[in-house]
């Protein structure tokens, strides 16, 4: 599962540089697929393609928020969650709206980082 940023985030900004996968932002700033990854295109299997630099709009204008497409708990990279280690209010948790095992993680994690 992806991990969300509650609103008792204080906006400290602690998280957003421990993310292997840049899928966090400050509050109000737009996101890209590209940023930290590998991805210049997405393909939505739809038919929906986009530019890996295109501009999305931000999941919270108030506080720090995690693109859960981008979110892959820090499996392959790391042991924890490394947003919810360096969190000094605990706000980094697990998003019940987005679970995940550890499988689908490690393919996200394969998707996001293509060689």
């Amino acid at each position: 599962m992806a991990i969300i940023i509650t609103d008792e985030c204080i906006n400290c900004g602690a998280c957003e540089p421990e993310c292997p996968n840049n899928a966090i932002y400050e509050g109000g700033m737009e996101w890209t697929y590209g940023g930290g990854t590998s991805l210049t295109e997405v393909d939505f299997g739809d038919g929906t393609v986009i530019s890996g630099s295109a501009q999305m709009k931000p999941v919270s204008d108030e506080f720090y928020y995690i693109v859960s497409d981008k979110c892959t708990e820090c499996v392959g990279f790391h042991e924890e969650p490394q947003c919810a280690a360096v969190c000094p209010v605990d706000c980094c948790v697990p998003d019940p709206d987005n679970v995940e095992d550890e499988e689908t993680l490690l393919a996200k994690k394969a998707w996001l980082h293509q060689e």
